[in-house]
């Protein structure tokens, strides 16, 4: 939007976290897994000026959590890249090359990023990299605030590439009729940005699946196997809550901890995927059916299949004490939940069927230390606003 005298266009664009309900683990040794878009959202505020000013010659992001903002002048992105604007076009995402990313880390390292906050240098590369591929060397500011909380797998790095991304292709659109809320991109778009989030997950994460861009971009609900995603489309509410154990883990070690353990336990290991596998799949048709059976008999059937999950997934080693404290802790209120994602502490699920009051549990947990939330599960994907 621009108001009226105005100097500058805005667009703002937001993307969801997601959580896995169903199949971590076992998806990476060939099983089904189902993974849900959730509304807590990374937002990105893209101001670009209307006209050209040498006293605004500079690229800006400001993450606004966390009280920091890098920049670069343009002349100097320029001098580091001068291959960028030449070779690159918005419409065709391209990977970062080594050679790319040792430029990149040349600006990041200028910026003299705090020592604790050294994980953020992934995450500023990916920035430098959309940006300069989508939009070339315009000056702008980027401002990032997000209601995710870092590293503690909800999807917070996919939700930033795919709000960045829906911003920077969204400020290119033709049509910036102002809207009064947010609105979705159509389908040739989205399919753009979503392939250009998951260049930035690369920078990331180096071997990304997809699964959290893909849920971030498009929202609702997908099904993960060997590779290929499918959409799902949700017909029923439902209703999670989600607690941040705040224990930090190691993802790869947790995954080749189960390689190790398939190695030394083929036969058994492989029911357990099989029965992961029936879990996503029997969950994927309960979400999708549009039969008449009710909610409650639904939540039913969910919740046991959350439970048989998670033993599941204490048979593969990746439980956590913190995960079993916060499973215990929701039992004594008749609630059923589940680790989500690598496990080793991080995030857990507790299913919360229809008209569950959540004000103890919620107590009860932060008084341990633990941080909470509740969230809508399969809703929106990502949204522009003009």
């Amino acid at each position: 939007m621009y108001p009226f005298g105005s100097e500058e266009m805005e667009v703002k664009a937001r993307a969801p976290g997601k959580i896995i309900l169903a199949g971590e683990h076992a998806v990476v040794h060939g099983s089904t897994a189902v993974a849900a878009a959730i509304d807590l959202y990374t937002y990105v505020t893209l101001r670009l000026p209307l006209q050209s000013d040498e006293n605004n010659d500079r690229l800006t992001i400001q993450l606004k959590d966390l009280s920091l903002e890098f920049s670069w002048s343009v002349s100097r992105l320029k001098e580091v890249f001068p291959s960028v604007s030449s070779n690159s076009s918005p419409s065709t995402p391209a990977s970062c090359s080594g050679e790319a990313l040792k430029s990149i880390a040349v600006l990041v390292e200028e910026q003299n990023i705090p020592e604790e906050k050294i994980w953020l240098t992934s995450g500023i590369s990916t920035f430098l990299w959309l940006y300069t591929n989508i939009l070339g060397f315009s000056p702008a500011t980027v401002i990032i605030t997000t209601e995710l909380p870092y590293g503690s797998g909800l999807g917070s790095s996919a939700a930033f590439c795919v709000a960045l991304s829906a911003a920077l292709i969204a400020s290119s659109i033709s049509d910036k009729t102002r809207s009064d809320g947010w609105t979705c991109l159509d389908e040739t778009n989205l399919e753009l940005l979503n392939k250009w989030a998951f260049e930035g997950e690369k920078i990331i994460h180096g071997k990304p699946s997809g699964i959290d861009n893909t849920v971030s971009a498009y929202g609702n609900m997908i099904k993960f196997c060997s590779g290929e995603i499918t959409r799902l489309h949700s017909n029923m509410p439902l209703r999670m809550l989600i607690t941040n154990t705040k224990v930090g883990r190691n993802t790869k070690a947790l995954v080749s901890g189960v390689s190790e353990r398939t190695v030394r336990h083929p036969d058994a290991m492989k029911s357990v995927f099989s029965a992961v596998d029936s879990i996503s799949k029997e969950l994927a048709s309960i979400i999708q059916s549009k039969d008449e059976i009710s909610v409650a008999e639904k939540e039913e059937s969910i919740k046991e299949l959350m439970e048989i999950n998670q033993g599941l997934l204490q048979s593969m080693g990746v439980s956590h004490s913190s995960i079993d404290t916060v499973i215990r802790t929701t039992l004594k209120h008749k609630l059923t939940s589940k680790l989500t994602g690598a496990g080793g502490g991080g995030c857990v699920l507790t299913l919360l069927p229809t008209g569950t009051v959540v004000d103890k549990v919620v107590e009860e947990l932060e008084s341990i230390g633990f941080q909470c939330f509740t969230a809508s599960i399969g809703g929106s994907g990502a949204e522009i606003c003009f």
